[in-house]
């Protein structure tokens, strides 16, 4: 029997924790691009990446030369073409290292049925409004944002301001309102504006009955850190969207739980 000597090898606690991160990081860019044309993209590029290596090796100096120049900007190629991906990954970061979140969950744990009273009383509007609109098959898309970026709502939007309620949010998606084409932004307990237009996803892999409302609902979602509500104008079906999924279907109970857990 032949025994093989491994004492070459140092593993520490740092190459352990280095390795979780770099795949964490994998998956979580993975998870970002995943169902967009930017996979289609990222497969392109790791082509065009392997075939520079093989015509490197195989000394093939014309396409060597082409594809050299292309790797000398890769980087700047990459930002370019993956900015949003890029921008949403930075969101995913900073939301989860943000002070704000973790006050919240100080507020959880030590003042839970404070923070879920105050919740419903803020939430309890647009979940009767939700309910309205699916009886009478008004199709709507709320979106929620913690943050109201006015750089990117305010220019394709009608500036509101108001109070959240039930009678107010039916009213601008009524169907012969002049607002009732785009979506509600609340944000800081306020609707802040109204008749928004929104970028759509592309993602390529959704349910054809999806039209364009959901996918600005989304879009929205893959773009900012917020959360969208979107109620189907054929069928009253009512969808929640988060970070670029979807749930389909979803009933009240379940939609005043998930608004409890995001808000």
């Amino acid at each position: 029997m032949h025994s093989f000597d491994f004492s070459f090898v140092k593993v520490t606690v740092f190459d352990v924790l280095d390795v979780l991160l770099v795949a964490f990081i994998i998956y979580q860019l993975y998870n970002l691009i995943r169902g967009t044309i930017a996979a289609n993209i990222f497969i392109g590029l790791a082509l065009v990446c392997a075939l520079y290596f093989v015509v490197r090796a195989l000394n093939m100096q014309l396409l060597t030369g082409i594809l050299g120049n292309f790797m000398n900007v890769g980087i700047i190629a990459v930002v370019v073409v993956f900015q949003q991906e890029i921008r949403r990954f930075l969101l995913l970061v900073g939301k989860n290292a943000s002070l704000q979140r973790n006050r919240a969950w100080w507020q959880y744990f030590f003042g839970k049925n404070t923070v879920e009273k105050n919740n419903y009383i803020r939430i309890k509007p647009i979940i009767d409004a939700c309910k309205s609109m699916k009886q009478s098959r008004t199709g709507a898309l709320i979106v929620i944002v913690k943050i109201y970026d006015e750089q990117f709502y305010q220019n394709s939007c009608e500036m509101m301001d108001a109070r959240i309620s039930k009678r107010l949010l039916e009213s601008i998606f009524q169907k012969y309102s002049p607002l009732h084409d785009g979506a509600v932004i609340i944000s800081e307990n306020k609707i802040k504006s109204a008749s928004c237009i929104l970028p759509l996803t592309e993602k390529s892999d959704l349910p054809a009955q999806f039209g364009l409302r959901h996918r600005a609902g989304i879009g929205v979602t893959e773009a900012n850190e917020a959360t969208a509500i979107i109620v189907s104008e054929e069928t009253g079906e009512i969808s929640y969207a988060k970070q670029g999924r979807v749930k389909m279907n979803i009933s009240f109970a379940e939609l005043e739980k998930l608004l409890n857990k995001d808000f």
